[in-house]
């Protein structure tokens, strides 16, 4: 794990500008790396995204976990989801407690999170949208025998029963109790449906009224959901546009259940001929995939709200934008035929996301190939800010990025360790080089992809090239063993 010290900071806040840059973090649910123009998407539309994304620098390699709790847990505290034991979403695992360690929902006030340290360093912060980094009953949670013997369990949507709680004694694993000053939105849930019938409600969530507790609003100007987190968002940069203001804006949007922004644009994507290379927008499935690009033309549209407000009031220069997804597209919902797998999958269409980092004049508009975590957030996040800290983490800024490429960062391995199975079993997974290894806890076997020739990963070279094979796995071995990697009870391995 590692500590950032004064003589790394590459990129302080005097750096960026006389003043503490401030920052939004926009992180959507969901969304695929494909699904943005600026990573080929020709059916999406994506104008205002792509924009930025010209003129900023694009992570071709940014990856997440496969599913959005463990991301959301490493991004917020930068360290691997073990350490927290946040492996998955509890309800989507599969299998007993031999196969499985169950998963935590709630992250233990041990684990700092950038909010905090940001907080502390005088940034005046809000959160908008997902949280889902507290489960429904932390206290039983956290006070549980370890490993736990069941995977945990959530209420139905439209029982508010936790809520009461979850505003008082539980508001310290909220965003209020992380150091943000407000939360927009944001509940144990990982999806916005809070009604009647959860995805089969008629508005799922998406429409108003939103039936959120943490939601006050009964009768909100925007009907529309990721409207009313945009303008919410804007109006705290209107109040704090002194600065530094931090933005965690964390749309539920492009997350189940889809619903259409309007007939309009439903009728506009149902139209529109979809795209052979990806598959987006063809076959039987093509009324979903106009939904979510309904969906995802309202996101680009906000995006643009964000962006006019800080030229408007002349804070683009000292804005830093990062853009984001927490994990690959739903393969309900999307297509990528250049990447195998989706969302719950440790392949690179479940893993690898669009992302990017803006703002004119301080970070170069390019492309770069160095792969980037989901733990990497938070040192880039106090790197921007010029704030030193002494948290153990598992991240590494990647702010020298900003100004060219860093063969420190280009050649350091990534790490993934999921013990609770939903999708496939159980793996743990290095990435060096482009070299990708995955193995697989319950038996130990491996596959060795070359990503830089095989980017779908359909040609398993495990058995053609045996040793760079072993040398990955003597150092992904080593990795468990040095950081003491929990393994499921019925894993053949040892650490």
């Amino acid at each position: 794990m590692k500590k950032l010290t004064a003589g790394l900071l590459a990129l302080t806040a005097a750096a960026v500008s006389a003043a503490p840059p401030n920052m939004i973090f926009i992180l959507v649910d969901d969304l695929g790396y494909a699904d943005v123009g600026f990573n080929g998407s020709v059916y999406y539309e994506t104008p205002n995204i792509d924009k930025l994304a010209e003129s900023g620098l694009v992570i071709n390699n940014s990856y997440m976990y496969p599913t959005c709790s463990p991301s959301r847990t490493a991004i917020a505290t930068g360290k691997q989801s073990f350490r927290t034991g946040v492996y998955t979403v509890p309800v989507l695992e599969t299998g007993d407690d031999r196969e499985n360690i169950f998963s935590h929902w709630t992250v233990g006030e041990e684990h700092k999170m950038y909010s905090e340290l940001l907080a502390d360093a005088g940034y005046k912060s809000i959160h908008l949208g997902k949280w889902h980094l507290v489960g429904p009953d932390p206290e039983f949670e956290l006070n549980a025998e370890w490993p736990l013997k069941e995977k945990l369990t959530q209420p139905d949507p439209w029982d508010y029963s936790w809520a009461e709680k979850h505003k008082t004694e539980f508001q310290k694993y909220y965003p209020e109790g992380r150091g943000y000053i407000r939360n927009i939105g944001g509940t144990y849930r990982g999806d916005p449906a809070l009604e009647e019938g959860g995805y089969k409600g008629e508005t799922g969530g998406y429409f108003a009224p939103f039936n959120n507790p943490f939601m006050d609003e009964k009768n909100p100007k925007d009907k529309w959901l990721t409207d009313h987190l945009t303008t919410k968002a804007i109006e705290f940069m209107d109040e704090y546009k002194d600065g530094p203001f931090f933005i965690n804006l964390h749309y539920y949007t492009v997350h189940a259940p889809l619903r259409a922004r309007s007939e309009e644009l439903h009728k506009k994507y149902m139209d529109k001929p979809g795209d052979e290379k990806t598959g987006q927008g063809l076959g039987k499935r093509k009324e979903h995939y106009a939904k979510y690009a309904s969906m995802i033309e309202s996101l680009d549209d906000n995006v643009g709200r964000i962006v006019e407000f800080l030229d408007k009031n002349k804070l683009r220069e000292n804005t830093v934008i990062v853009f984001s997804s927490d994990n690959g597209y739903n393969g309900g919902q999307s297509q990528n035929n250049h990447l195998r797998g989706s969302k719950g999958y440790i392949y690179e269409g479940g893993i690898r996301v669009p992302t990017f980092f803006n703002c004119p004049g301080k970070i170069q508009s390019a492309r770069t190939d160095t792969p980037m975590s989901a733990v990497d957030y938070f040192p880039t996040f106090m790197e921007i800010a010029g704030i030193e800290y002494s948290e153990s983490i598992d991240g590494i800024s990647v702010a020298p990025l900003f100004k060219g490429e860093d063969e420190a960062l280009n050649h350091r391995p990534l790490f993934w360790h999921v013990a609770s199975q939903w999708k496939h079993g159980t793996v743990s997974v290095i990435r060096k080089n482009n070299m990708k290894l995955i193995q697989f806890l319950a038996d130990g076997k491996i596959e060795l992809y070359d990503l830089n020739k095989d980017p779908d990963e359909s040609d398993n070279i495990a058995g053609k090239y045996p040793e760079t094979a072993q040398q990955l796995l003597t150092e992904l071995t080593e990795w468990r063993k040095t950081n003491q990697v929990p393994l499921p009870p019925n894993s053949v391995l040892s650490n």
